[in-house]
C-alpha cells in the first residue's frame, strides 16, 4: 500500500482530487500476475479476435482540445462500435461467459473443444446452462450477447433506475430481464441469491469475498482494448484518465500499462461520479469503503457503491490520483465531443466520457496539473468506454441523436 493520498482542494465545480504525491512505481508485482497478466491477455485476445465482427476500435486524436489544454496530445479510444454492443463491456462479459462454459463443460464431460465453443458449434451442449448477472446496462448486454453466441441461457438483473431502453437492448439478445429494488449493489446480491437457488452461474463484473475467478476473466478481456490503444499510439502515453465504477476497468488498464512499462508506466487518474465515488472514498480512507444510498448519477455505468475486492489492490498501488466529477461535467464532455470542437466528432455516452471530463477538470487547476505533471509535453490517453447505449437519453442530452452526430462526422 502506498499512502496517504493528498486531498488537493480546487474550485472545479463539484470535482474533487486526491493525488498520491509520494507515488513510487517499481516493476509489476509478481503477485498481481496471477490475476491479470500479458499471458492472460494473449489468451483472451486469441479468443475475442476469433469472434465475428472483431476489429480494433478507433483511436482518435483530439488535436484542438490538446492545444486548448496546453498539452502535447490527447487520444480517445472510441469503444462505441465494439461488436455492435456500444461499449467496451462487450470484451469482458462475453469472454467471461466463454471461460465459464469451458470450465463447466470440462467438469461435466472431461474435455471441451474451445474452438468449437467459440464458434458456437456446441449449442446443443450448452443450452441447459444458465448464466446470470446484475448490471447497469452494458455488462448485462455483453453477458446476454455472449450467452446467445455460445448457446447458453441468460437471466439479467436490473435495478429500478436502469432505463427501459437498456432493458430492451438486453432482451434483444434473448435474455430474460428481472427487475429488482434498491441500487446496483442490491441487484448484485439478488443475482447471487437467485443463482444459488436455481443452479445458475453468476458472471459478474465485480468481485466479492469468495467470488473472484469470473471477474478476473472479465477484467482480462478489457486488456484487449488497452493493448489495441498502445499499438495504435506507438509512443507510450504519459497520462491516462480512466473511469472508476467498481474498479475493474481501471485495474485492467493499470495492470496492462504496469506490466508493459514497469517503473515508467504512465500516471493513471481514476475518475468517478461525485454521487457514486466508492473508489475515491476508499483512497481517502486507506481501505475499501462502501458508499450507500441510491447512487443517482447520470453516469449509470458507474453507479456503484462497493469496490471490487480484486480490483482495489491494483488501484491503491498503481493509481496516481482519484477524482470525482459532477453529472454536469459529463454532460458538457458529451456535447463537446458531439460538436467537433475537440478536433473530432464522436458519440460519447454518459459514462464513457468521464475520463475526458476528468482531464478537463484537472488541466484547469494549476495545483492538480502540478501534482500530475501535466505540461506541454504530456501525451494523454482516454478510454471512451461507451457510445449512445441509451439512444433516447443521449438525444435529450446532446440535442441530436447519435445517428445524426455520426452522419455529420462522415460529411
Amino acid at each position: 500500500m502506498i499512502y496517504p493520498y493528498k486531498n488537493i482542494a480546487g474550485s472545479a465545480g463539484e470535482a474533487a482530487f486526491l493525488a498520491n504525491t509520494e507515488r513510487t512505481i517499481g516493476y509489476y508485482p509478481e503477485g498481481f500476475r496471477a490475476i491479470l497478466s500479458h499471458t492472460g491477455h494473449a489468451d483472451a485476445a486469441k479468443v475475442i479476435s476469433s469472434w465475428p465482427g472483431y476489429a480494433p476500435t478507433p483511436l482518435v486524436p483530439l488535436t484542438f482540445l490538446a492545444h486548448q489544454l496546453g498539452i502535447a496530445s490527447v487520444h480517445y479510444k472510441d469503444e462505441g462500435g465494439r461488436f455492435g454492443l456500444g461499449s467496451f463491456k462487450a470484451l469482458g462479459g462475453a469472454y467471461a461467459v466463454f471461460r465459464l462454459l469451458v470450465d463447466e463443460l470440462r467438469r461435466r464431460n472431461g474435455e471441451v473443444d474451445e474452438q468449437d465453443l467459440a464458434a458456437g458449434r456446441l449449442k446443443s451442449t450448452t443450452r441447459n446452462i444458465t448464466v446470470c448477472c446484475a448490471t447497469d446496462g452494458n455488462h448485462g448486454r455483453s453477458v446476454a450477447w455472449g450467452a446467445r453466441m455460445f448457446g447458453a441461457r441468460a437471466v439479467i438483473f436490473l435495478h429500478a433506475t436502469v432505463s427501459e431502453k437498456r432493458a430492451e437492448a438486453i432482451r434483444s439478445y434473448g435474455a430474460e430481464v428481472v427487475r429488482t429494488s434498491g441500487n446496483y449493489d442490491d441487484s448484485v446480491r439478488e443475482a447471487d441469491r437467485a443463482a444459488a437457488a436455481n443452479g445458475w452461474f453468476v458472471v459478474s463484473d465485480t468481485s466479492y469475498p469468495g467470488y473472484t475467478d469470473v471477474p478476473r476473466n472479465v477484467m482480462q478481456g478489457y486488456a484487449v482494448m488497452v493493448d489495441e490503444a498502445l499499438i495504435a499510439l506507438g509512443k507510450a502515453p504519459t497520462h491516462v484518465f480512466v473511469q472508476g465504477g467498481v474498479g475493474g476497468l481501471a485495474a485492467a488498464v493499470i495492470a496492462h500499462l504496469w506490466e508493459s512499462y514497469g517503473s515508467d508506466m504512465p500516471a493513471v487518474s481514476v475518475v468517478e461520479p461525485d454521487k457514486a465515488a466508492c473508489l475515491f472514498k476508499s483512497a481517502l480512507a486507506g481501505e475499501p469503503t462502501t458508499v450507500a444510498g441510491d447512487l443517482d448519477t447520470v453516469m449509470a455505468g458507474m453507479a456503484c457503491g462497493e469496490p471490487s475486492v480484486i480490483a482495489w489492490p491494483f488501484l491503491e498501488s498503481g493509481a496516481s490520483a482519484f477524482m470525482t466529477i459532477s453529472d454536469d461535467a459529463a454532460l458538457a464532455a458529451m456535447r463537446l465531443l458531439a460538436s467537433g470542437a475537440s478536433g473530432a466528432t464522436i458519440v460519447g455516452g454518459e459514462s464513457g466520457v468521464a475520463g475526458l471530463a476528468g482531464l478537463i477538470a484537472a488541466a484547469g487547476q494549476p495545483e492538480w496539473r502540478r501534482a500530475l505533471g501535466l505540461n506541454d509535453a504530456s501525451r494523454v490517453l482516454l478510454f471512451g468506454s461507451e457510445g449512445d447505449t441509451d439512444p433516447d437519453l443521449y438525444a435529450r442530452i446532446v440535442g441530436r441523436t447519435g445517428d445524426a452526430v455520426r452522419a455529420g462526422a462522415l460529411k
